[in-house]
């Protein structure tokens, strides 16, 4: 079939993985966000270890920190995947109070998606954001739970 790779909040990963596993048994070849990251040592670490350890750090509000390399590390390697994808689909919940919540990060990797023409399906309805016009503009097509639409 095709090559998708998954986007969204990270406190989506373990639906994240339910997708990923249910678009595999339709064919596709599926990516996710990078699950094992560096600490400051450069020890490997899940994912969950490194936001505990960087809302441990004393010094994360400095740009310099080495939260902010892993996390740019992590971002370039998502926008790689998408670069190698025929699609992206943005896994979007309930998050924040916020229905079918987009954060920052899903919004770049939608606008790289865009960028690099490739096709942005969108598991839920648009939300109800500040960037309702510019989601609007990104041209999703919206799938409503239904991962058989995705070409």
């Amino acid at each position: 079939m095709s090559t998708i790779t998954i986007c969204g909040s990270i406190a989506f990963l373990p639906e994240m993985k339910n997708i990923q596993s249910q678009l595999e048994k339709l064919n596709h070849t599926v990516y996710i966000p990078e699950i094992k990251l560096k600490d400051e040592s450069g020890s490997p670490v899940t994912l969950e270890e490194f936001y505990v350890l960087r809302n441990l750090d004393e010094n994360k509000n400095d740009s310099n920190s080495w939260i902010w390399d892993r996390k740019n590390d992590a971002i370039l390697e998502h926008f790689n995947k998408i670069k190698n994808s025929d699609s992206i689909l943005v896994l979007n919940y309930k998050k924040n109070k916020i229905e079918n919540y987009i954060g920052a990060n899903t919004f770049l990797e939608m606008g790289i998606a865009l960028h690099l023409n490739k096709q942005i399906y969108l598991l839920n309805n648009i939300p109800n954001q500040s960037n309702k016009e510019e989601l609007l503009g990104l041209k999703p097509i919206l799938i409503n739970n239904n991962l058989k639409l995705i070409k």
